[in-house]
């Protein structure tokens, strides 16, 4: 099959199958947002008296026939021989249409169409993990409202320090989604504007109209200047791994706590016997694996910003090759991070808790603080009773107080969940 930039030398078979790679699998990804693209492309080139009125017409019903007929049932394949997507679907439309399909490409490159490709894909997958995070959130926030009122231990150094609720627990991961999606949310916004018509980087001598395809694919602006259009391959992949890795973090904390707090030593929560797996030599295990492999696919996310500086590092303005190993760097690693946050919200709604943690009486010094507390209320100076109290545990007659008193917002008598709740809505209003 004749390369779209073939003239008339053969490339080596090993050569050409090392260049490839994996783009003719990957690609079948962004075979919608090519044929999006390309119908928004065409459009714009009648626009500027670059097709006539007939053959966009017929262009743009050979696209949505492809596009319904063939993409959307999954149909969709590179042929041997064929680079890529972009190639696979001119060589459609030239099979269908004979010549006119062949001026679909005038007044762009490869390199500006798979920029456009990549950002309305990722487009897509900012807003669907975006939603599975609110679902999370929501699932959080319900179990912190339900638990408000169940006290744990809180640690600090690995030690019991102070009173905690599950409240606060289940809180505190629903605000860190909170702060994962502003990050989110900027990348979105960098990455949801237009590179088409940048060409190779340079632009074009055709009079294109790029606010007329900014338009059509619903950018809310473009990238200006066309070397920074060509620019921003790496670096959106980057910016979206920052988020992504930001993410990963907050569920890592979250599946280590769990497999932590599940363990008979510690008993503050307990999983479902279905979320469980089992020993083959010892009857009475139920492990946390689901947990646990959360906690493992998160650090490997948490690694992602950091293969893709490495693959882009020391790389000079303009088009490399090296730009397409991005694809297979971080096209699997969103599906794993969609994955771990619907498998991480189905699992966290089921967590079942003991209520009874702090009638063990190893946890009695836990209360010292509000002792203290209580007596710098009652007008002894603060180090005073700091003194007195840590007297009171040396001597061995420290007696906790019977109550809390905790009232200040995002305290364990005033969650504020509310507030984070506005927040978060806030925050998903944008990414419409």
């Amino acid at each position: 099959m004749k390369k779209l930039w073939e003239k008339g030398v053969k490339t080596d078979e090993f050569i050409e199958k090392f260049t490839v790679g994996k783009d003719r699998e990957l690609d079948l990804v962004l075979a919608k947002y090519d044929v999006k693209g390309t119908i928004a492309h065409i459009t714009m080139l009648e626009s500027v008296g670059l097709l006539k009125k007939e053959e966009l017409n017929k262009l743009t019903k050979e696209l949505n026939r492809i596009l319904e007929e063939v993409i959307e049932p999954g149909n969709f394949e590179i042929e041997d021989g064929v680079e890529d997507v972009h190639s696979q679907i001119e060589l459609m439309l030239t099979r269908e249409l004979g010549d006119i399909g062949k001026k679909v490409h005038s007044g762009r490159s490869r390199n500006d169409q798979v920029l456009v490709d990549l950002r309305l894909y990722l487009r897509d997958e900012i807003k669907e993990i975006a939603k599975l995070s609110e679902k999370l959130f929501d699932t959080l926030i319900v179990q912190s409202e339900t638990t408000k009122k169940i006290l744990l231990p809180g640690y600090t150094h690995t030690q019991a320090a102070m009173p905690s609720s599950f409240g606060l627990w289940f809180g505190a991961y629903a605000e860190s989604l909170v702060d994962d999606l502003v990050l989110m949310e900027s990348t979105y916004h960098i990455i949801n504007r237009n590179p088409l018509g940048s060409a190779a980087g340079y632009g074009s001598s055709f009079p294109l109209n790029r606010t007329m395809t900014t338009e059509l694919l619903g950018f809310e602006g473009m990238n200006v200047n066309s070397v920074y259009a060509q620019m921003g391959r790496g670096k959106t992949e980057q910016t979206l791994a920052f988020a992504m890795a930001g993410l990963a973090g907050t569920l890592n904390k979250l599946a280590s706590d769990v497999c932590l707090y599940n363990s008979q030593n510690f008993n503050f929560i307990k999983l479902p016997d279905d979320l469980t797996t089992g020993s083959s030599i010892m009857p009475h295990k139920k492990n946390p694996d689901v947990f646990e492999l959360i906690r493992a696919k998160t650090n490997i996310l948490r690694t992602l910003p950091n293969q893709i500086i490495m693959a882009t590092t020391n790389l000079t303005s303009g088009y490399h090759r090296d730009f397409q190993v991005l694809k297979e760097i971080l096209f699997p690693a969103i599906q794993e991070l969609k994955n771990c946050l619907f498998i991480t919200e189905y699992a966290a709604g089921k967590i079942q808790i003991n209520d009874q943690i702090l009638g063990d009486p190893k946890y009695k010094l836990i209360f010292s603080v509000e002792a203290v507390n209580e007596m710098v209320l009652n007008g002894t100076p603060f180090r005073d009773a700091y003194q007195k109290i840590a007297q009171q545990i040396e001597d061995g007659n420290f007696e906790p107080p019977k109550e809390l008193k905790h009232t200040h917002e995002g305290s364990i008598g005033n969650l504020g969940n509310k507030k984070i709740e506005k927040r978060l809505n806030k925050i998903m209003l944008n990414f419409e």
